[in-house]
């Protein structure tokens, strides 16, 4: 469901994978017997007024049920312990322009997408 990489993608605005995610909460937080009636049924039939209540814009997050909020939020939780630094540390290498202009060109165009991915991940904490 999710692809090869096994993550889903988040933009400033609204989930870019937004098929995948809906399809992955929506399975993730099943029952088991839910669980079973699916795969006995192969998937779900096509119902495009389901699809069509399901779209997830960052909106739509906050109206998730509360175990795909749970389930979303722990995960999120999860990415963010995955890196060596929090949010305020990379924005204090960024607001400190001695410190910053040390750094290889490379290393301040890798501050800033990890600085931009924590700032969407801390965003969609405060969704779920």
């Amino acid at each position: 469901m999710v692809g090869e990489e096994g993550a889903f993608v988040l933009g400033w605005d609204e989930v870019l994978t937004e098929e995948e995610l809906s399809m992955t909460l929506k399975v993730l937080c099943m029952s088991e017997e839910e669980f079973k009636e699916y795969k006995e049924q192969g998937g779900w039939e096509d119902n495009s007024e389901e699809e069509e209540n399901s779209t997830l814009s960052y909106e739509a997050l906050s109206r998730l049920k509360p175990p795909c909020k749970k389930l979303l939020y722990d995960s999120v939780l999860l990415t963010l312990e995955s890196y060596r630094s929090d949010l305020k540390a990379e924005q204090d290498l960024l607001n400190n322009k001695e410190a910053y202009e040390k750094l290889s060109q490379r290393e301040q165009q890798a501050l800033h997408v990890r600085y931009g991915q924590k700032r969407i991940l801390h965003q969609l904490l405060e969704l779920v």
